[in-house]
């Protein structure tokens, strides 16, 4: 019975890996669908939420930054080719978002990098770049 016992050994810890792979996968694409909703929606506040704490406190999002987002309309959002991976925790996804701002009407294009990272602990992605940088250069 021994021969048997190591390849079903195997194959239970392939099924595990498997598993915790697939809820990853899938707290990946739940996490980049609700953040995407928020941006898309001009629901900065929201958004602010899906940012990594360590990030969010060395670079706190000041009230005139918040004043700036808020005169924003997103007109688009692009993922382009989704998600890559980079590493084993990480991601990298390039989104072309397109906004209006409310008061001049001007309408410009910003490559956002996002780079998410996943909490093995915690089953969680964050954003680990922040929110995209909107002032114009």
């Amino acid at each position: 019975m021994r021969p048997l016992a190591l390849p079903a050994l195997a194959l239970a810890f392939a099924a595990l890996v498997g598993c915790a792979t697939d809820k990853r996968n899938e707290a990946l694409n739940r996490t980049l669908m609700n953040y995407a909703g928020a941006i898309r929606w001009g629901d900065f506040t929201s958004a602010q939420s899906f940012i990594d704490k360590d990030y969010l406190a060395e670079h706190p999002i000041s009230s005139v930054e918040q004043g700036r987002l808020q005169q924003l309309r997103v007109t688009g959002y692009d993922e382009g080719g989704g998600p890559r991976p980079d590493g084993e925790d990480d991601v990298i996804q390039i989104v072309q978002i397109n906004v209006v701002n409310i008061n001049t009407q001007a309408e410009r294009s910003v490559i956002d990098r996002q780079r998410w990272h996943y909490d093995r602990e915690k089953g969680k992605w964050t954003l680990m770049t922040g929110l995209p940088d909107f002032s114009p250069h």
